[in-house]
């Protein structure tokens, strides 16, 4: 299993920056993506970004020139630097993984962290 742990979110003004962290544990080396979604209330969930194992990154339009997907194997975080934020950024912010092994292939998910921005 993969364990995802969020963190960043909170309140900042329109134009400010946030950067959310999320930290993988478990088994890491499952992994073969992970990306970041958000839902903001009574619409569904969308992606916002994603890197793969390889380092290549895929934005959602909207977000494009202001947000940045970022992964530090390292440290085993993923991070999203957002600038620019509008009101409409306003969402909770779901870290994903896609994991393939040989017990299970699919997604795990964070507890997800909030994302505020006011005009």
């Amino acid at each position: 299993q993969v364990q995802l742990v969020e963190s960043g979110g909170g309140l900042v003004q329109a134009g400010g920056s946030l950067r959310l962290s999320c930290v993988a544990s478990g088994s890491i080396n499952s992994i073969n993506q992970m990306g970041w979604y958000r839902q903001a209330p009574g619409k569904q969930r969308d992606m916002v970004a994603s890197i793969t194992s390889g380092g290549s990154t895929l934005y959602a339009d909207s977000v494009k020139g202001r947000f940045t997907i970022s992964r530090d194997n390292a440290k085993n975080t993923l991070y999203l630097q957002m600038n620019s934020l509008k009101p409409e950024d306003t969402a909770i912010y779901y870290c994903n993984a896609y994991s393939i092994s040989l017990r299970y292939r699919g997604d795990y998910w964070g507890q997800g962290t909030q994302v505020t921005v006011s005009a």
